[in-house]
């Protein structure tokens, strides 16, 4: 099974929410339908970034790097209008 690292950006307020799935889509959805609680008063929200990963222990790992200081960085950069 493959494992995916998420961005999604805040429609409301720009911020970040970083988190890993198997269904992208899906779990997209579920953010945007309010089903998921820490991010429910952010709705709605927009993919920014995502990889897909072999394993679900790189993907942990990789979600771990995109939420520290360096790897949000990177995400706000990716989003920033030129």
């Amino acid at each position: 099974m493959k494992y995916y690292v998420y961005a999604l950006q805040s429609q409301i307020d720009r911020r970040i929410y970083v988190g890993l799935t198997n269904s992208v889509e899906r779990r997209i959805k579920e953010h945007n339908q309010g089903k998921v609680f820490s991010t429910k008063g952010f709705r709605p929200w927009k993919l920014i970034y995502a990889e897909e990963q072999e394993t679900r222990p790189e993907a942990r790992k990789r979600e771990k790097y995109l939420k520290s200081g360096c790897g949000k960085e990177m995400l706000k950069n990716l989003n920033m209008p030129r």
